[in-house]
């Protein structure tokens, strides 16, 4: 596998890990998270890296499109929180976070295995 590619994988997979290690010390509770303005920037933060990253390795080989769901989506998102920051919905990242993290994380995993 190209090392830039595997250096982004990495990236999601850390930014995933700083994600959960959020929620550490704390239940995951929606209203907890949206009184929470420096973890919801922090959790933002992170989605835009993984957007980019994902964003990078679809640019420098398609075929991570198939090995990766909702890549699209993932990308989409990144620009929307970074060019349509004020219309980013509290429930919408939080969905994210609780539904579409893990099957991610189990990608990126079942990727670097892979290598």
């Amino acid at each position: 596998m190209d090392k830039r590619i595997l250096k982004w994988l990495y990236d999601v997979k850390i930014s995933i890990d700083e994600i959960e290690s959020y929620f550490i010390d704390e239940k995951m509770d929606f209203f907890e998270y949206r009184k929470n303005f420096m973890r919801k920037r922090a959790v933002e933060r992170n989605l835009e890296i993984i957007g980019e990253a994902i964003n990078r390795i679809i640019k420098s080989d398609n075929s991570f499109e198939r090995k990766i769901s909702d890549a699209k989506a993932i990308i989409g998102l990144r620009n929307q929180v970074i060019h349509a920051y004020d219309n980013v919905s509290d429930e919408t990242i939080w969905a994210i976070i609780t539904n579409h993290l893990p099957k991610l994380k189990t990608e990126i995993k079942g990727l670097l295995l892979d290598n």
